[in-house]
Order: C-alpha cells, then structure tokens, then sequence
C-alpha cells in the first residue's frame, strides 16, 4: 500500500513537472530572425538601387551641361567673329565713303581758274586704289579667294608705299590663315605687326599670328603673343579671344 501510495506521489510529480516546462521556441525564433533579415537585404538592395539610379542621372546631368557649356563656348566664338567680320566690313565701307567725298574736291582743285587761260589739269592717279578695291572685291563680293590672293600679291609688289599696305597685309594674311596656309599667314601678319604699329588691324594680327605660332607648334610663342595683345589692346574683343587660348594652353 505503501509502495502504491508512494508511486502515484512520484507519478504526480512527474506529469506537474512536464505541464508546467516552457513549450520549445528555438524553431519559432530563428525563423522570425530569417524573416527580418531577408527583408533588411531586400531593403538594402533596393536603397542600392536607387542609389545607383540616382547617380546615373546625375552623370547624366553633368554630362548634358558639360555639353550645353561646350556648345555656348563654340557660340559665342562663333558670335564674335561675326560681329568682328561686320568691324571690318564697316571699316571698308567707311573708308570708301570718305574716299568717294574726298573725290570731288580734288577734282574741282584742277578746274582752271580763268576761263580765257586753258591749262591742262592733272589726272588723278587712283591706280593704287583702284588695285586695291580689285583685291578686296574679289573677297567680299566674288569670294575668288584664291584670284583675290594673286591680286594682292601684286598690289604688294607694284605699290610697296601705298596707304594700303597694311589692310592689304592683312587681307592677305587672312585669306591664306583661312586656306590654313599657316607658314604665308604668318608672314603677312608679322610684316603688318613689325611694321605697322598704328595700324587699326594689329591687334587682329597679333591674335592671328599667336594661332599661326601655335598650328606650327610653337606655343611659347603664341603666348608671347597673345600677351603682348592683352597688353596693347586689353578692352578689345582680339584680347578677349587670346585670353581664352592662353587659358587652354
């Protein structure tokens, strides 16, 4: 009875004992671990994502405003030589008005002052300028740039005193530059600068010759050059052309 008593105490104790032990929860929480960390990689991975995304819209930025930077660079060079053109044609166009004025007044100077004593006026020689309209029309109206090349030439050589030596230097000088004769340009160009220092073309010369220097690789000196331009002509538009070449040397 004893022994009956004691085994149904001992059975009590052992069923008490297994309801009252904690169910496992191991399997439970390495499952909700593995949940919370494949949705941190899921995150991650669509942050990174977008990251990349937004970086290659920012290169792609840069690089469409590198462009539009590059296209306005090529613009305003381009702008700048057009109003330099329209200058010059100004210049031309002043020159010959002041001629056609000066005409008459030369032509009364020889009208004889007694109608009873005849003389024999003095012809106007206008053959030098007449020479030089030739040349220069062949550029500006004819575009024969290459006849116009041939006449100016020959100016040069049968009116070596003219006034017109430097524009015709110079005209000369930009046809050739144009031909990207660089070796004939920049003679022409260095003739006006050494000779000429008056003249209203010298700072285009001196611009023009810096890139003549440089096309034959000799930087040192188209940068003397240009320097000496930013010194002599700092506020003309010459000098803001050769400050942005010494920039880029």
């Amino acid at each position: 009875m004893i022994k009956r008593t004691l085994a149904l105490s001992l059975l009590g104790l052992y069923g008490a004992a297994v309801i009252a032990a904690p169910a496992p929860v191991a399997d439970v929480n390495d499952s909700s671990d593995k949940e919370r960390l494949v949705e941190l990689e899921r995150k991650f991975a669509s942050r990174t994502q977008a990251q990349h995304r937004q970086q290659e819209q920012l290169d792609l930025l840069q690089s469409e405003v590198s462009e539009l930077r590059g296209a306005i660079e090529v613009q305003s060079y381009q702008l700048e030589k057009i109003l330099e053109r329209q200058r010059e044609l100004y210049l031309e166009i002043d020159k010959r008005i002041e001629e056609v004025k000066a005409q008459p007044s030369a032509q009364v100077a020889t009208v004889p002052t007694q109608l009873d004593t005849p003389s024999v006026a003095t012809p106007i020689s206008g053959s030098d300028n007449e020479a030089y309209d030739k040349a220069v029309n062949l550029i500006l109206k004819d575009r024969l740039y290459d006849q116009a090349i041939l006449e100016f030439e020959a100016f040069l050589q049968n009116y070596p005193t003219s006034d017109y030596v430097p524009n015709a230097r110079y005209w000369l000088g930009q046809v050739l530059f144009n031909k990207q004769d660089w070796v004939g340009a920049g003679e022409q160009f260095q003739s006006l600068v050494s000779n000429y220092p008056d003249s209203n073309k010298r700072a285009d010369a001196l611009l023009k010759l810096g890139i003549t220097e440089l096309e034959r690789s000799n930087a040192a000196r188209a940068k003397q050059l240009w320097e000496q331009l930013l010194s002599e002509f700092p506020d003309s538009s010459s000098a803001k052309l050769a400050s942005k070449r010494l920039n880029s040397l």
